[in-house]
Formats: C-alpha cells, sequence, structure tokens
C-alpha cells in the first residue's frame, strides 16, 4: 500500500456508472442463460425481429447497403455454423491424429461438433440484425444505391458459397443437421436397485 499526502491509493469502490454498467451486464447475462433452453422461441424472436427490420426497409424504401451488409454478415454466420470445428479437409493435409469426422461404415461415430455453434449462430445473428435496425434510425446511413445490382450480387454470392459448402459436405460425407439421423439409445433404466 503507497501512502501519499496522508491518503492512501488502496482499490476502493467502484463507482455507481460502474455498478450500474455491471449489473446491466449481469442482467443480460441472466436472461441469455434463461433462453437458452429454448431453441424454437429464440429462432421465432429471431424471424419476428428480422420481418420488421424488412418492413422499415421496405417501406422506408432505403438503407440497401445496411442491409446488404446485413446479408452478407448472416451468410457468413450460417457457413460458420454448417462447417464442422475441425475440417476434414485441413485433417488430410497433416498427418495428425487427432479428432475427425467418420467416413468409414465401420469407423468410431462422433458427433458432428459445429465451428459455430447454434446458440451463439442464434445470438450473433440476432444482435446483428437489431445492430440493422438501429442503422435505420440514422440517415447517414442511408446511402443511395441501385438496389437490384446488390441483389443481383448476393444471390450470386450466396450461390457459389452454398455450392462450395455442399460440396465439402458430400466430398467429407457429412451432415450437419440431426433431423433424419439415426438416434441410439443405451439401456433404460428400470429403477430396480441390484444389490450384493
Amino acid at each position: 500500500m503507497v501512502v501519499l499526502d496522508g491518503k492512501d491509493d488502496s482499490p476502493s469502490q467502484p463507482s455507481a456508472v460502474v455498478r450500474f454498467f455491471k449489473r446491466i451486464d449481469q442482467l443480460h447475462q441472466h436472461y441469455l442463460d434463461r433462453a437458452t433452453p429454448y431453441t424454437t422461441g429464440r429462432w421465432v424472436f429471431f424471424a419476428c425481429v428480422s420481418v420488421a427490420y424488412l418492413l422499415r426497409v421496405y417501406f422506408l424504401q432505403g438503407w440497401y447497403i445496411v442491409t446488404y451488409a446485413l446479408g452478407i454478415y448472416l451468410l457468413n454466420l450460417f457457413i460458420a455454423f454448417l462447417t464442422p470445428k475441425i475440417d476434414p479437409a485441413v485433417m488430410d493435409d497433416s498427418d495428425e491424429d487427432g479428432p475427425s469426422l467418420p467416413t468409414k461404415s465401420n469407423e468410431e461415430f462422433r458427433p458432428f461438433m459445429r465451428r459455430l455453434p447454434e446458440f451463439k449462430f442464434w445470438y450473433s445473428a440476432a444482435k446483428a440484425v437489431v445492430i440493422g435496425m438501429i442503422c435505420t434510425f440514422f440517415d447517414a446511413l442511408n446511402i443511395p444505391v441501385f438496389w437490384p445490382i446488390l441483389v443481383m450480387y448476393f444471390i450470386i454470392l450466396f450461390t457459389i458459397t452454398m455450392k462450395r459448402q455442399i460440396r465439402h459436405m458430400i466430398k467429407y460425407r457429412y451432415l450437419p443437421f440431426s433431423h433424419g439421423k439415426a438416434k441410439y439409445k443405451g439401456k433404460e433404466d428400470s429403477g430396480k436397485v441390484v444389490s450384493h
């Protein structure tokens, strides 16, 4: 402890502003934690916010650059969501014995682990749409542009990117969705206690 002019420089209580923002951060994390198990509800919320954003852009007839940037960002998130955490294309180049996706029917089952987990995908996408909505309140971000060219460019970019991703999925034989996959169960617990 250093004493200067009769006063000590020991850490004091955080200011009211710091405590306020810390409390806001705690509440934010609390509600995120509570929303985690409700996958359908979270995606319904995302759909509602997205529709509200698109209606705002449609009726205001502007902010096409913001919408285009939002679309590119959401496409990047979606590609990360579809990609395995450990890319088999990278693993082919190295001789490491790390975890990989099974490529033969007799190999051990390994669950599909995403590069971007579902919750982080939802959270980043919802946050991006909300930020896009906030951007529509600033006229400085309403840059005049011929929007059909942006739409055409986005469709071309989406098609090329998804074609490459689908080829990657076919080449390394993985399916990033669990719907339609076989589900294996262990022994059922009968509840009986066996004593020796």
